[in-house]
C-alpha cells in the first residue's frame, strides 16, 4: 500500500527554484525532466519509504528526518522527508553540492512544529 505524500510549502518553492533555474539555463524540457524524477522518487517514497537514510543534523527537532537523492541524473539533489504509517512529509529539495551548507543556516518548517534552524553536524 503507497503512502499519502503531503509537500511542505518550503519543499513546492524549492521544486519551483530548480525548475526555474533549469528552465533559464537549459530550456523547459531540462526543467521537465527534473521534475520527472523528482515526481518518480516521490512516487518510490510513498512505496518504500524507509529508503532513505536519516539525515545527520544535531538538532534533535531533526532527528526524525530522512534524506533520498533525486533519482539520476539529477542525484545531487536530496529530499528530505520524514514518515509515520499514512504519511510521508516532504520538507524540503536542496542542491547538496550547492546549496546545503546555507541551507542548513536557513529556517526549515517541520510539519507540526515551529519553523527551527537546520543544523549540520
Amino acid at each position: 500500500m503507497s503512502l499519502a505524500i503531503r509537500r511542505s510549502d518550503w519543499f513546492i518553492g524549492d521544486l519551483e527554484h530548480y525548475a526555474a533555474w533549469y528552465d533559464k539555463a537549459a530550456g523547459w524540457e531540462l526543467a521537465e525532466r527534473y521534475l520527472s524524477a523528482v515526481s518518480s522518487t516521490l512516487n518510490r517514497l510513498a512505496e518504500m519509504p524507509g529508503t532513505g537514510n536519516p539525515a545527520s543534523f544535531s538538532n534533535p527537532a531533526l532527528k526524525s528526518l530522512q534524506v533520498l537523492p533525486v533519482e539520476r541524473p539529477f542525484e545531487k539533489h536530496l529530499i528530505f522527508y520524514r514518515y509515520d504509517e499514512s504519511t510521508v512529509y516532504v520538507e524540503r529539495a536542496v542542491h547538496g553540492a550547492r546549496d546545503l551548507p546555507r541551507r542548513n543556516r536557513q529556517r526549515l518548517r517541520i510539519s507540526n512544529q515551529s519553523a527551527i534552524s537546520m543544523q549540520s553536524p
